[in-house]
């Protein structure tokens, strides 16, 4: 049998069967079975418990589409709640689910503020055409009458106010 040359570390091999010998000190030794680990002696026997029952666990999941501002928003006040998006996403909901009318009058605020800022807008448009044709009738010669300029000055002055309050309400509400 052929043994590793002094001072050479390795297996050697015998026409492709390696020879059992422990190449190295610390090394595998497939001849020595491997020390088995003792357990602590406890006093009481080991056994498996069942799971206590919990009746306020959350067992039901629901899933909600966000873009990137809104996940961004909520997790933001998750942290500054100090809470995990999902817990902050249940106790929202929760607190909105037992003022119901206060949170209903929330999204509908939102949704008719978004609804006025469109009015406003097309509003505006009004006061420009009107002021357009004003525009083109004084370019052409014509003097419009003093009732017909103040009541489109007046109507800029109401469209220009009523986009400011939109868009007041607009930013409390963020």
């Amino acid at each position: 049998m052929a043994s590793p040359a002094p001072g050479v570390a390795g297996a050697v091999q015998h026409r492709g069967a390696l020879v059992h010998e422990a190449a190295t000190e610390g090394g595998s030794q497939p001849d020595k079975p491997e020390p088995r680990r003792e357990r602590r002696a406890s006093n009481t026997a080991s056994r498996k418990r069942s799971p206590k029952h919990n009746p306020d666990k959350r067992s039901y999941v629901c899933s909600v589409r966000l873009n990137d501002t809104e996940k961004q928003m909520l997790v933001d006040a998750a942290a500054a709640a100090r809470t995990s998006l999902p817990a902050f996403l249940a106790r929202a909901a929760l607190a909105a689910a037992r003022d119901p009318e206060s949170a209903a009058g929330a999204i509908a605020g939102e949704r008719e503020l978004i609804s006025e800022i469109f009015a406003a807008r097309r509003h505006l448009g009004h006061v420009g055409n009107n002021l357009n044709q004003l525009a083109r009738a004084v370019n052409s010669g014509d003097r419009p009458a003093d009732a017909q300029l103040d009541a489109a000055l007046n109507a800029v002055r109401r469209a220009t106010e009523r986009v400011q309050a939109a868009t007041d309400k607009l930013l409390e509400s963020r």
